[in-house]
């Protein structure tokens, strides 16, 4: 039985606690690992029993099939809800198959979504590409309010957008856009992984639908894969019965490594934030660095609105090395401590030069569109001394 309490406790306590003790098996301290596919009947008479009382909306036991949830799986979901200040989350084997399923769950035949510009690449992808086949209208436009009050059309019925977004890092003023969707009646969906839970808490904002990819700061060491919707349990409703039928669940030992990570949530993210701004000062004032993005840095273009929303400004940097593709590659590959790969928010740093690794196959007319230029590189910091850090990048500037 939950030991429930009515304190309001912080990121750190609650990303190890939740909102109350939940019992585990055999009194262990740490979660189980529920390594099982199916859960049985005693009789016929038990199953009957359980499914009259699901059809009433009672529950009398949690499992049935591991597909419709896993007690691992439930114990990370109560923990993440807690974080964010949600009062469901629910988990999905990767950060696209959150996005993915909660953009089917709540579009609608012949609407119209408005997704920003500077998404992930394979949502917008998915937004381009796919949604057409399903009779969808789609608009892209500036991560602003402006731009996306002038793209709402009468039949728009969901707002997607990112903060901060990847790679440029700008941050939305959500407010401003709860405000417009909330005149127009339309469902407000963002992912925020960039910015964590830690960061910011976009629900409180007036946000209807968080997601992130919880491979990234939510897991932490990079060595899972998953993601995360979270909101209100009404509004989740269906997106569980679209997970339920569709599948994308992570596994049990996905769940323990995830509910795991989340234990040093708190302590991570303090070291990401203090590493990130002292990492993107150093590199604005480096003679070799053409322009850095952060926002944390007053020459980011939304710092204003990131002063006044986030706690912190996440370890992810962008910026142009001085020169093109040459000097790019040559500094790239002059790092010692960073290794070339996606993904952020684990213990180990990365950087990546976005126009091959992440745009290579894209026509060139949507790169300049977009900004995407040879020299662009992005290093997401991990758990390493910050000092090591600085003097990597430097012995690797000094040799270009």
């Amino acid at each position: 039985m939950a030991k429930k309490t009515s304190k309001s406790y912080k990121p750190a306590t609650l990303a190890i606690h939740g909102h109350e003790r939940e019992a585990k098996a055999h009194f262990s301290v740490s979660t189980p690992i529920m390594q099982t596919s199916n859960y049985y009947f005693d009789s016929t008479d038990a199953v009957l029993e359980f499914m009259q009382a699901k059809s009433e909306g009672r529950i009398i036991r949690e499992h049935e099939y591991g597909r419709y949830g896993n007690p691992t799986q439930q114990e990370c979901e109560r923990k993440l809800a807690a974080i964010e200040g949600a009062e469901r989350a629910l988990l999905f084997s990767t950060g696209m198959s959150a996005v993915v399923m909660a953009l089917q769950t709540y579009m609608r035949r012949n609407g119209h979504i408005i997704f920003t510009k500077d998404c992930y690449r394979q949502t917008r992808d998915f937004a381009t590409n796919i949604l057409a086949e399903f009779g969808m209208q789609v608009s892209i436009v500036d991560p602003n309010a402006d731009a996306i009050a002038k793209a709402i059309r009468p039949n728009t019925n969901i707002i997607f957008t990112e903060s901060p977004t990847n790679p440029y890092l700008r941050v939305l003023d959500i407010p401003a856009v709860v405000k417009i969707a909330r005149q127009h009646k339309v469902l407000t969906m963002i992912d925020a992984t960039l910015a964590t839970p830690y960061n910011i808490k976009p629900l409180a904002l007036g946000v209807d639908v968080v997601i992130h990819s919880a491979t990234k700061y939510l897991g932490g060491h990079n060595d899972l894969l998953a993601g995360v919707a979270l909101g209100k349990n009404e509004l989740l409703v269906d997106l569980y019965r679209m997970q339920r039928m569709m599948g994308a669940t992570p596994g049990p030992f996905t769940c323990f490594l995830l509910e795991r990570g989340l234990k040093t949530f708190a302590l991570r993210m303090k070291h990401h934030n203090e590493a990130g701004l002292t990492v993107a000062k150093m590199l604005e004032a480096h003679p070799k660095i053409e322009k850095v993005w952060y926002p944390g840095l007053p020459s980011h273009p939304d710092h204003k609105i990131a002063k006044e929303q986030m706690t912190g400004f996440g370890s992810v940097i962008t910026f142009l090395v001085k020169g093109g593709d040459k000097e790019a590659r040559k500094f790239i590959d002059a790092l010692e401590l960073f290794l070339i790969t996606p993904s952020l928010g684990g213990s180990e740093s990365l950087v990546t030069q976005m126009a091959m690794m992440s745009f290579f196959d894209y026509p060139e007319e949507y790169l300049k569109s977009i900004g995407m230029v040879d020299n662009l590189v992005r290093i997401a910091l991990g758990l390493e001394d910050v000092d090591d850090l600085i003097a990597d990048l430097k012995q690797a500037l000094d040799q270009i």
